[in-house]
């Protein structure tokens, strides 16, 4: 005849205590992963931004120091005033790119190499930095957009900032002088509506009062835009 073994009430409760300790312990482990799970795709999303910041940066500081070369080798009776403005750019975002945490003096090797114009002259150095919101690119830059739809141009181009002052305006190496243009900002639909007043190593390159009419926060370059001639 068979004996059955019954286990103590005490056996009975330290099991009940170790299978919980267990699946308390299975938990945490579970809750650990989760949360580094997050916190490493947090770092990977401010990682992402931190990069399009720095990239956008090096596209405008390439973008400078090319119009710079353009114009030491082709030099006019203008050139040195715009030599010396757009040097100024250039240490204006040298001192973003080391705010912003990115390689100082890093240039995006893409950029479109400034082809001089004889027929555009911008205004000298000091004119430039001093326009202000009365002269006729601020009169130009502010006022509504055609109603009509103006001619695409600059097709697949990303927009980035020049970094320069004065009332908004924008500097190409396609349009000269004079140029009206209107650039959208397809991830957010804002728009601004400018004048070329310089030229420069891009399609078209806002300066700074221009490109925050149409930036995201925390942006420098616009990959997703429209860019039309309206004028």
């Amino acid at each position: 005849m068979s004996r059955r073994r019954t286990l103590g009430t005490k056996k009975k409760i330290a099991l009940l205590v170790g299978a919980a300790t267990m699946a308390g312990g299975g938990a945490f482990v579970m809750a650990n992963a989760s949360n580094a799970a997050q916190t490493t795709e947090d770092a990977r999303t401010k990682a992402a931004q931190d990069a399009g910041v720095c990239q956008g940066l090096a596209t405008a500081l390439g973008n400078n120091q090319r119009f710079i070369e353009g114009q030491r080798a082709a030099p006019d009776a203008q050139s040195q005033a715009r030599i010396e403005n757009r040097e100024a750019v250039v240490a204006e975002i040298e001192r973003k790119q080391a705010a912003s945490g990115c390689a100082v003096g890093e240039s995006a090797q893409d950029s479109q190499t400034a082809q001089p114009s004889r027929t555009a002259q911008p205004p000298q150095a000091g004119q430039e930095a001093g326009q202000d919101a009365g002269d006729q690119a601020g009169q130009d830059a502010g006022a509504p957009a055609d109603d009509q739809a103006g001619e695409q141009v600059c097709a697949g181009s990303t927009v980035t900032l020049s970094g320069e002052g004065g009332a908004p305006a924008a500097s190409s190496n396609q349009f000269p002088v004079g140029t009206r243009l209107r650039v959208t900002n397809l991830d957010n639909d804002k728009s601004t509506t400018v004048e070329v007043n310089s030229v420069s190593g891009s399609c078209a390159l806002l300066n700074n009062a221009a490109f925050e009419q149409v930036r995201e926060e925390g942006k420098f370059l616009i990959r997703r835009a429209l860019i039309e001639k309206v004028g």
